[in-house]
């Protein structure tokens, strides 16, 4: 009896086509995996950088309220702790000791203290020792009044000059924290303020000046606040006001910080 072979041939082409379908999904997966992969990275970078640059301005807002504060004992002519200042023996400048500008404590007293700072050469910034005339327009410029963000000398006061000294004498013309109430910086290992402490150039740590404004005796009654039953009635003595503006840089160097306060010190009529 004759048997008949009967022989199945299984075409190998559609095997090998599947394993190169196989081969190019694998590829598109990984592919897909590294842009996501490459995609949160980035993500994660641009947020740490929004987040370092958001914590550097908190560091330096922080400063410059810290400045503000020491310009306000300045003026009162207080310790930092708020008592009356007390000479340091260790620090000629506390409480502005063998300093010819002082805040003014009687009327007479003022118009000494602007004619001197008006003296000053009228190429650079009306002011020394972090006190300053109320700025204005130097003869024949149109003066810039944000100082902080001027540059070009052409234009304005510029920073550099807010923060140099002055060419006839060296004298400062910017306050630093603490230069006339004492406050303390701390160490290398324990600074009080890191960034206030950092005085390593002009354009670090911070700054603070102060505008000595005469203030009208008579604006209790010229109706400077509309609307209501009552004006801007001051008791000053002297009649000054302040202007006190503070610049503080963060640890980067893109980060600055700018506040202004107007600060009078009334007293009670009795």
């Amino acid at each position: 009896m004759k048997r008949n072979n009967f022989y199945i041939f299984i075409p190998t082409r559609s095997r090998q086509r599947q394993q190169g379908v196989a081969l190019f999904v694998v590829i598109v997966f990984v592919l897909l995996s590294m842009l996501l992969a490459l995609w949160a990275s980035r993500s994660s970078l641009f947020n740490e950088m929004l987040v370092g640059n958001d914590a550097d301005y908190q560091r330096a807002f922080s400063a410059a309220q810290a400045l503000v504060q020491d310009a306000e004992l300045d003026i009162q002519g207080a310790n930092s702790n708020g008592t009356t200042c007390t000479v340091d023996a260790d620090d000629l400048k506390v409480c502005r000791r063998g300093i010819k500008e002082q805040f003014p404590i009687e009327e007479k007293e003022v118009g000494t203290l602007l004619a001197d700072l008006d003296n000053l050469p009228a190429t650079g910034p009306k002011c020394k020792h972090g006190m300053c005339l109320k700025r204005s327009d130097r003869p024949g410029k149109v003066d810039k009044q944000d100082f902080w963000n001027n540059s070009t000398a052409s234009a304005g006061i510029t920073l550099a000059q807010m923060t140099g000294t002055h060419a006839s004498d060296g004298a400062p013309v910017g306050a630093r924290y603490g230069q006339f109430t004492g406050a303390k910086l701390g160490n290398d290992n324990d600074p009080a303020n890191p960034i206030l402490r950092d005085r390593s150039a002009v354009n670090k740590g911070g700054w603070y000046w102060i505008e000595v404004m005469p203030y009208d005796s008579a604006a209790g009654n010229s109706g400077l606040i509309v609307g209501g039953s009552t004006n801007l009635a001051l008791t000053l003595v002297p009649n000054v006001a302040y202007r006190i503006t503070a610049v503080a840089y963060g640890q980067k160097s893109s980060t600055q910080v700018v506040l202004q306060e107007t600060y009078v010190r009334q007293k009670r009529k009795d």
